[in-house]
């Protein structure tokens, strides 16, 4: 259209189809529909003439030309757009559900922002998710170990079979990453003494990234691989051949995300000096992400904290009432610190990113994204900050040992 008419022109397919098919009369074009279809005018020969016509152009004039009469003003009924629309309304939400899922053990936790299914068996545990999934929030699935093949994952047995490997090792806390034999790094996972020492002595927090991933780990280890498919929470969501897993059924031709499975192992904090330090920085995936802690070691040797010190460091987040209660089960081992937000907090955190940096003396370029880049972890004087000056509240989550978290692609988090 004119530049005139710009300002009338809708934001949506929906408005651009309607507004635009208002002002046109069918059967004013040569093909006898409101949008003429557009013909490229060069053939393989040389000669000028119409060839196929542009597949979304038809769309739209059969689109037009179907659902809205010539001369009527396009009139768009808000209520019977929105009629369907679930409600974003929690209480309504759970209080209905704990009527229709009776037979399903779950909670809420984060502020009611999180469902938890305590019940990893329960077959009818997708029905209550599909109703969590649609508000777009995170799901936590507890005791999947009990499902797999415990001796498979445990630090010894990878580091025995694999151990000759190399892999990119990150160090955590400056970002440097080196090609090394991947012994090096499983020798120092649960004995402090064995760890890489940095420039000042102190202890590295390092970090085996996405190794492997993808084909490379089904290839590499075809048995932790079958063992994890079988032991996915929710398969009709998760599993490959999931039903309700929009991937699986996307024709080849489109380029798929990379959906792993990747092994993801790190150190923890606990060994070192600065705790303000994590071993995943806030990011987002593209892709729904399901993440089942597998395995946790009890790191020994000089500086590590003791288990009451360690449940102590948890203790100080801003946790739940159930995950303090989760905490002193000496049945459950609390193994990594989530904090999560929402995907429509992503600019807010952004910015808030970008004030601090410019406050700490950083420069600040404008193609830089301090959530695409993965350069912060938001540590808790800088979230109480978030909270206070943007409204921005986190979501602390701890997984303990078999816990699926499952997020929503777009879900910022970090670990």
């Amino acid at each position: 259209p004119p530049a005139s008419q710009n300002n009338e022109q809708g934001s949506t397919l929906r408005d651009l189809l309607t507004t635009t098919a208002g002002k046109l009369r069918l059967g004013s074009t040569d093909a006898g529909i409101a949008f003429a279809p557009v013909y490229s005018t060069g053939t393989a020969s040389g000669k000028s003439g119409r060839t196929m016509p542009n597949i979304l152009d038809d769309i739209i004039a059969s689109v037009v030309e179907n659902k809205i009469p010539p001369n009527r003003a396009p009139k768009i009924n808000v209520k019977s757009e929105i009629k369907d629309e679930p409600k974003d309304d929690r209480k309504c939400i759970q209080d209905d559900c704990s009527k229709r899922y009776s037979d399903i053990q779950y909670s809420w936790i984060c502020d009611k922002h999180v469902l938890w299914l305590r019940d990893h068996k329960n077959n009818n545990n997708w029905k209550l998710f599909k109703e969590c999934w649609k508000q777009g929030r995170p799901v936590l699935v507890s005791g999947m170990h009990k499902k797999m093949n415990f001796g498979l994952w445990k630090a010894e047995s990878i580091s025995l079979d694999f151990g000759n490997q190399q892999a990119d090792i990150l160090n955590c806390k400056d970002s440097i990453i080196s090609n090394t034999n991947v012994k090096e790094f499983w020798d120092g996972f649960e004995d402090v003494s064995k760890r890489q020492k940095v420039k000042n002595g102190e202890t590295a927090l390092l970090k085996l990234k996405d190794w492997p991933s993808g084909e490379d780990f089904k290839a590499m280890m075809p048995a932790r691989y079958e063992d994890l498919l079988k032991s996915l929470p929710l398969p009709e969501y998760c599993s490959p051949e999931g039903k309700l897993n929009l991937a699986s059924h996307l024709p080849g031709f489109f380029v798929r995300p990379d959906l792993g499975p990747r092994l993801c192992s790190a150190y923890g904090v606990a060994a070192t000096k600065d705790h303000d330090i994590g071993t995943t920085n806030l990011h987002i995936e593209v892709s729904d992400v399901v993440n089942i802690l597998v395995y946790v070691g009890i790191a020994k040797g000089n500086g590590v904290l003791s288990k009451s010190g360690v449940l102590k460091k948890f203790e100080e987040e801003d946790l739940d009432d159930l995950l303090r209660k989760r905490l002193k089960d000496s049945s459950e081992l609390p193994g990594a610190l989530w904090h999560i937000y929402a995907g429509k907090d992503a600019d807010k955190i952004r910015e808030f990113l970008q004030k601090i940096a410019k406050e700490q003396g950083l420069e600040v370029l404008p193609e830089h994204d301090p959530i695409r880049d993965q350069s912060w972890y938001v540590n808790k004087k800088l979230r109480q900050r978030l909270l206070e000056e943007y409204g921005v509240k986190t979501c602390t989550v701890i997984q303990f040992l078999g816990d699926a978290i499952i997020l929503p692609a777009g879900a910022l988090h970090q670990v």
